[in-house]
């Protein structure tokens, strides 16, 4: 499990121009690959490992973007942010999903108390932000690449929807846990996804809000494909068609999931916009947990008595306004200076210090 943490291991090197440098919220590797994506755009990043440059133990470049209106038909105009906050990669393809929350407009320097009062009691709903999606993943030559149909009858779907919301959205409107906080913008403990973990047929989204009590919620689905959309199968007895899991973190949302073995790596912070405690938990076998739950249990609240929860494996440092873990994924082994596991972490409103220019941010390695 991680115990230590090396900064600025990893340099990412951007095109200039890009809006995600500065707000990466998602990541995951494949092969010599480093995909990325951020809070502020409609498409993915794709980085290519490169030789150090400098002190970096590594170092990724030679950027090339992808959007996603070339490769899902989009619920909204192509141009509207996806607020993309977690990527994973199963069987060949690469999940994406979107914040699915409100957003508030915020007061801008120089304008008049009234105009940036009024952008405070301003709300957005943005279709692309409700994005549960799969693309095809292609790897050839050494590289990976996207595409909307593949060779072996793979193609990209997005769970069904409109600029209104989704299948899930929909649903959860009528939940007893979470239907007031749709309506309540991300940022404000409203309802807001930020962790993506796919293992088999199964999707975990974590939730950043809202935190119930001290107890931040999971999702569990499982998305099948149907004439070229993802529809949510039926899970357990009663054919719900998501299941909820609540794990106490000492009162922050997931910002991440991982996947390593049967364990799940759960990175946490502030529902809010705040600078806050940033923390890794491990949940040792949820895997197994997950499996053993009920047929019958639409929610389980993970505690205790349950023999089966995430604990605090090590706290991260953060700074004032700015260097905000976003994203946990783990390097390949090859890439690993030993045999013990390492996990890339990358940040939010990135630091000086993180910096190398305008486009050239450096990202921590947690390790043993």
């Amino acid at each position: 499990m991680p115990r230590h943490l090396k900064t600025h291991a990893v340099r990412l090197e951007f095109s200039a121009g890009t809006l995600v440098h500065s707000n990466l919220s998602g990541a995951v590797f494949v092969g010599d690959d480093l995909w990325v994506a951020g809070d502020e755009a409609c498409g993915l990043d794709r980085l290519h490992r490169l030789a150090p440059s400098g002190r970096e133990m590594l170092r990724y470049g030679a950027p090339a973007n992808f959007p996603l209106a070339g490769l899902l038909d989009l619920p909204d105009a192509a141009d509207v942010e996806a607020d993309i906050e977690g990527l994973d990669v199963e069987d060949g393809y690469l999940w994406l999903v979107g914040s699915h929350g409100l957003k508030r407009k915020q007061p801008k320097p120089g304008r008049s108390e009234k105009d940036n009062l009024r952008r405070l009691a301003t709300l957005c709903r943005d279709g692309n932000r409700c994005l549960l999606a799969r693309i095809p993943l292609i790897e050839q030559h050494g590289t990976s690449t996207l595409a909307r149909h593949t060779a072996d009858g793979r193609q990209a779907a997005r769970l069904r929807g409109d600029t209104a919301g989704n299948d899930l959205t929909d649903l959860l409107r009528r939940d007893a846990h979470f239907a007031p906080y749709l309506a309540i913008p991300g940022k404000d403990n409203g309802f807001d996804i930020e962790g993506l973990a796919v293992r088999g047929d199964r999707v975990l989204l974590g939730l950043r809000g809202p935190v119930l009590r001290g107890w931040a919620g999971l999702l569990e689905l499982q998305p099948v494909e149907k004439k070229g959309t993802l529809r949510l199968a039926g899970i357990g007895l009663g054919e719900q068609r998501y299941r909820k899991h609540f794990v106490h973190l000492a009162g922050l949302g997931i910002r991440d999931l991982h996947w390593h073995g049967d364990d799940l790596y759960l990175l946490a912070g502030p529902t809010m916009v705040l600078d806050g405690a940033i923390r890794v938990y491990r949940w040792e076998d949820a895997a197994g947990a997950l499996a053993g739950v009920a047929d019958d249990a639409d929610a389980v609240l993970w505690d205790a008595s349950r023999n089966s929860m995430p604990r605090e494996i090590m706290a991260l440092p953060y700074g004032v306004g700015q260097d905000r873990a976003e994203a946990l994924t783990q390097l390949p082994p090859a890439l690993a200076p030993s045999d013990a596991p390492h996990w890339l972490v990358l940040y939010d409103a990135p630091g000086a210090a993180r910096h190398d220019g305008d486009y050239v941010v450096f990202g921590d390695v947690l390790s043993r």
